[in-house]
C-alpha cells in the first residue's frame, strides 16, 4: 500500500497528528485538516463517523475522510469503547491498568471506522484483537498504545514502529480497506 497516491489532495480531518502519520504511511498526498466537528453519543462508531461527515460535508468542498476508534475491553463490558478519547484524557493508560489490576481476563479489541465522503458516504471498519498488558511498555505511538498487545505479537503498539503497527492495527486494517476501495474506483494513481 505504501506509495499509493490520490490523483489530487484528499483531506484527512483529524486533530490527532499520530493518526495522520499512520494514514500517511498508507496513502500519499493526503492533507491533514484540523476542523472541529461534533461527536454524538453512541455505542456505534459508524454512527459517530456518519454524523461527523454529515456536519463536515457542508464545510469541505473536496473529498475527505475522518476516523474514529475505540478500545473495547471485554471484562469491562466494552468500556471505554467510543468514549476512549475522553477516558484517556481523564485517566490515561495508568487509569486503565488500575481498573484491570486484579483481572485475569485481559482480552480487548481496538476498532477503527473510517468514513469517506465524495458525494456519498462510504464506511470502512478495522478490528484488532489483543489484550491489555500488565504494565505500560514502549514509547512510540499515542493513546493506549503502551498497554495494548495485538494478537500474534508479544509487543505493545508502543514498542512497534509505524510500519509494524500498521500491519496489526485496527486503523491499518481500515486504511487498507479504504485504499482497496479507492483502487477499484481508480482514484489512486501509482507514482
Amino acid at each position: 500500500m505504501i506509495g499509493l497516491d490520490y490523483g489530487h489532495k484528499i483531506f484527512f480531518v483529524t486533530s490527532n497528528n499520530g493518526k495522520y502519520v499512520e494514514a500517511n504511511q498508507k496513502i500519499k498526498n493526503i492533507e491533514q485538516k484540523n476542523i472541529d466537528y461534533p461527536e454524538i453519543r453512541s455505542e456505534n462508531l459508524s454512527e459517530i463517523v456518519v454524523y461527523g461527515i454529515e456536519f463536515l460535508k457542508e464545510k469541505i468542498r473536496k473529498p475527505f475522510f475522518i476516523e474514529d476508534s475505540g478500545l473495547f475491553i471485554e471484562v469491562l463490558n466494552g468500556f471505554p469503547g467510543p468514549y476512549s478519547k475522553y477516558v484517556y484524557n481523564k485517566v490515561g493508560c495508568k487509569g486503565i491498568l488500575k481498573l484491570m489490576r486484579n483481572e485475569k481476563n485481559r482480552a480487548a479489541i481496538f476498532k477503527s471506522v473510517i468514513g469517506y465522503y465524495d458525494k456519498k458516504i462510504k464506511v470502512f471498519e478495522g478490528i484488532c484483537e489483543g489484550e491489555i498488558s500488565i504494565r505500560m511498555k514502549g514509547k512510540s505511538g499515542f493513546g493506549y498504545d503502551p498497554v495494548f498487545i495485538p494478537k500474534n505479537s508479544n509487543k505493545t503498539f508502543a514498542k512497534m514502529d509505524i510500519q509494524e503497527k500498521n500491519m496489526y492495527s485496527h486503523r491499518g486494517t481500515a486504511l487498507t480497506k479504504f485504499v482497496n476501495f479507492m483502487e477499484k474506483q481508480r482514484l489512486f494513481l501509482k507514482y
